[in-house]
Parts: C-alpha cells; structure tokens; sequence
C-alpha cells in the first residue's frame, strides 16, 4: 500500500470550497520542506473545485489530484490514504491553512526520533482557543490520552502519523465525529506518541459545520466513540457530552456507576455529586430545568 516514494504524504479533501482551496494548497507547497506530495481529493465537488484542483496540479509539481464521486469527509481522507505513498501521512481541511515553517522541525524531530510513530502540533483554532501543545514524549496511548487530553482534541489535521498505523484503518463512512472513533485505534498501534509547540494549524471555524451545530443524534455519536474506546476518558467529559444529548433528544446513553474522579470546579463538583447520588437521567432532567429557566 505505501511505496515511501516521499517521506509525507499530505491529503486534503476539497468540497465546496472554492475561495478557501488556493491559499490552503499554497500555505503547504510554500512550506520549507521538499520531500512530499499534496494528494487533492475531489469529492465529487458541484462548484469550481475540479477545476482549481486540476490548475493547482499543473502549477506545482508536487501537487497530484484524485476525483471521486461524493461520499463524505471520511470517505475522501481514505481515498487520499489509498492513494498515499509517504513514510508518513497528514491531513488538512480544505478551508485551513499552515503557518509557514511548520512541516521542516516537524519532520526534522520525526527523523532524530524513529520510535515516534504519531505527532501532534499546536493549533490555532479561529473563535475558540489556541492549542499550544508542551514539548512531550508519551510512552502508551493511555498516557497521552489523559496527561495530553487527547480525548479533547482528537482532531485528524493537526498530526502526523505513521502511515503504516493506517493499515486496516479507516475513518467510519457512517459516523459523524469520525476523528474520535478513529484516534484510539490509531493510538493502540503506536509505540511512542509525541506532542510538540513547534508548527501551527490554523482552523477556520465553520458556522455551518456539525461541531458547531451537531444535532441531538450526532452528539449521541460522539457519546457512543467515546464510550466504545478502551482509552478513559474522564467521566465529567462524558456526563457534558451527555447532558447536551439529552437537552436536545432525551436520549440517555451513559450508564450509571462509572467511577468518578474529582471535580476541578464547583460545577464539576455538582455534576458528579448528582450522577453519584441521584444516577445520569435525574441529572439530565435537572439540568435540563435549570438551562430553561
């Protein structure tokens, strides 16, 4: 599957986005790092993508081209995984761009440390935070989920893996949230897993996109990735993910009796109490009351 004809290999799936596709492809060729390819993947795009693809393409050599009939963001990035043949594989969202300089330490901190087969970068996420990562090597995936609270970032774009990790993987064509049923299982397959503050991502928000309006059944979805990864996630994590299911679908997905560990705030606290004493749904209704009042 991976002929490491390049040492990275960067997938972008394009879907209308025409005035967004240019800087981004440019924010990466323009990186100080040569060895790599840029694999655009058409996902059945109904605007002016196909074309900017292909003129993109003819502008910069490094830039190939894949169109695929319509099938979603999941299906698009495992496209762009087939068709990979770098040692290592990352991913950037069509509506995004890279802070110049950001690939060469990367890469260069890839190459002094071979053990290291997943790296996370820090990024800068438009109307929300920035996600300055510290200079870390963890040595299992539970490490890194809980110390780095990966749980809270599991974005595909602002990593560099392994490509091999992908090896029987694929991002679910039927899940929303694909990035969180997809890292655990990345995650158990590497041997060492590293986050650095070297390099930025920058996110443009969508005000349109599902983390920002996520219904009551895709929130249920997220629910479901976390509860289904063998990775603790933090049980206050579980029980906001779950409130806000059951405020807009009264679905209740959580189980009662997980253990609980220490609130950090007088909220936190609160929760944990209720769910403790009173189980997850009580605690859905009253939270539930006090929202609509």
């Amino acid at each position: 599957m991976y002929l490491c004809a390049v040492k990275l290999s960067v997938i972008i799936p394009v879907y209308r986005v025409e005035q967004t596709l240019v800087p981004c492809v440019e924010s990466v060729v323009g990186q100080d790092y040569g060895d790599m390819e840029v694999i655009l993947v058409d996902d059945g795009s109904p605007d002016r993508c196909p074309q900017l693809c292909e003129t993109l393409a003819r502008k910069y050599p490094a830039v190939s081209v894949v169109h695929r009939s319509n099938g979603g963001l999941s299906a698009a990035r495992n496209t762009g995984l087939s068709a990979a043949r770098g040692e290592y594989v990352t991913f950037i969202d069509s509506d995004d761009w890279l802070e110049p300089h950001t690939y060469a330490p990367l890469m260069d901190l890839l190459s002094r440390h071979p053990d290291i087969d997943l790296l996370e970068y820090s990024a800068d996420i438009k109307g929300e935070e920035l996600l300055r990562l510290e200079d870390k090597v963890y040595h299992n995936a539970r490490d890194y989920w809980t110390q780095a609270q990966a749980f809270r970032h599991t974005y595909a774009w602002n990593k560099i893996y392994r490509a091999t990790l992908f090896n029987g993987v694929a991002f679910p064509e039927d899940k929303v949230f694909e990035d969180v049923w997809t890292l655990p299982l990345i995650l158990q397959r590497a041997r060492r897993v590293a986050t650095t503050p070297q390099g930025l991502y920058h996110y443009r928000r969508n005000t349109q996109g599902i983390t920002a309006n996520a219904t009551g059944a895709e929130l249920a979805s997220l629910l479901e990735a976390h509860l289904a990864t063998p990775l603790p996630t933090p049980l206050i994590h579980l029980i906001n993910i779950q409130l806000d299911v059951y405020r807009l679908g009264r679905r209740i997905l959580l189980p009662d009796g997980l253990p609980a560990e220490r609130g950090k705030n007088v909220a936190e606290k609160i929760k944990l109490f209720i769910y403790k004493q009173l189980g997850i749904k009580n605690l859905c209704i009253i939270h539930k009351t006090f929202r609509s009042h």
